[in-house]
């Protein structure tokens, strides 16, 4: 028989308190440390929560993937993609937001939460550019906490360790997942050329 969890106290004395340092790491701000993992991280996932239900969109760029205002506030820019404007739309009602940021080959990454807006033009947009393009949007992000996570689930799944990858040739085609989710009327290697001139052409 299947047997679920439904109170916290229930949750507490299975898993148990956390002990001293998981409660001292949690910071209202982003010190030296944290500054410095976001100026070398290219890429982070954003997690969003609206009327429809919650959202992950992942984000990256050339160089830092976010832009530090000040210990209290980080900017997000946002690239051309398909238009659907989930986390956006999310934040429009509910502006809580979680970010998480990777740095390979380091294992530990930074989560930082805090609360989102919107914005459509700033004087950082400039600095935003890339291939003399700035972002059209850009989030601009409160943080109310900010700590480093462990590496676990990173040991564990070997993630950064290319022996452990599989070979690309027996991985899905990403065009073929596409065209059968989407029902669209074109043949694999259609879809993948055309794919392959967006990235090329549409990435900024």
């Amino acid at each position: 028989m299947t047997e679920y969890i439904d109170t916290e106290e229930e949750l507490r004395a299975l898993v148990g308190d956390p002990g001293p340092v998981a409660h001292a790491k949690v910071l209202a701000e982003l010190d030296t440390h944290a500054r410095d993992y976001i100026a070398r991280s290219r890429f982070c996932l954003l997690a969003t929560s609206g009327v429809d239900g919650t959202d992950v969109s992942p984000r990256g760029e050339p160089g830092a993937v976010a832009l530090v205002l000040d210990g209290k506030t980080l900017v997000l820019p946002d690239r051309p993609g398909n238009k659907r404007i989930d986390s956006f739309r999310n934040i429009l009602h509910n502006p809580h937001v979680g970010l998480l940021f990777l740095m390979p080959p380091m294992a530990e990454t930074l989560r930082v939460n805090g609360r989102a807006r919107i914005v459509r033009d700033a004087p950082y947009f400039a600095g935003l550019a890339v291939r003399g393009r700035p972002p059209k949007l850009a989030l601009e992000v409160g943080v109310d906490e900010v700590y480093l996570h462990c590496a676990k689930a990173f040991l564990r799944s070997d993630l950064w360790d290319p022996q452990t990858w599989a070979d690309r040739d027996v991985l899905p085609r990403a065009a073929r997942i596409w065209r059968d989710h989407a029902q669209i009327a074109a043949t694999v290697d259609q879809i993948e050329a055309g794919l392959t001139t967006g990235y090329a052409n549409n990435l900024y």
